[in-house]
């Protein structure tokens, strides 16, 4: 089946999908994150590293169940898309969150509270890197 003849999902039902993908996202965002720090690495870098394994799933899953991939969209350029936003949204408030909050509130609330924060946004913009399209 092409692409044109494919039924498109509506946007409440991507929306379901991308929560789905994004807990399951989150799971292992966490699950990396807190064994790189048992390893021993320092919070922004194992902040980095397990933002790095969830954003690879993350665009798999997305890519192929919560969104029509727009097939004129190189899959290797979608993802750049994805993840360089992904980058900008995901890992910098989490980042930044955990820069401006850890020694205030503790690691774990301020990496939880920049994944809050960061996820309306990711919606936003994998939409954009995987479908080519915004708010439509």
């Amino acid at each position: 089946m092409s692409d044109a003849e494919r039924p498109q999902r509506s946007t409440g039902n991507k929306i379901v999908r991308f929560a789905i993908v994004g807990l399951a996202n989150t799971a292992i965002d966490l699950a990396s994150f807190f064994l790189l720090l048992k390893l021993g690495v320092s919070p922004l870098p194992a902040n980095i590293a397990a933002w790095f394994i969830a954003v690879t799933f993350s665009f798999v899953a997305n890519g192929f169940w919560s969104f029509e991939r727009n097939r004129a969209i190189r899959l290797h350029d979608a993802f750049l898309r994805f993840a360089s936003l992904g980058g900008l949204i995901s890992l910098g408030v989490s980042s930044l969150s955990i820069a401006l909050f850890a020694g205030i509130a503790g690691v774990w609330p301020a990496k939880i509270g920049g994944v809050v924060v960061a996820a309306v946004l990711n919606f936003l913009a994998a939409r954009w890197s995987i479908e080519g399209r915004s708010l439509k």
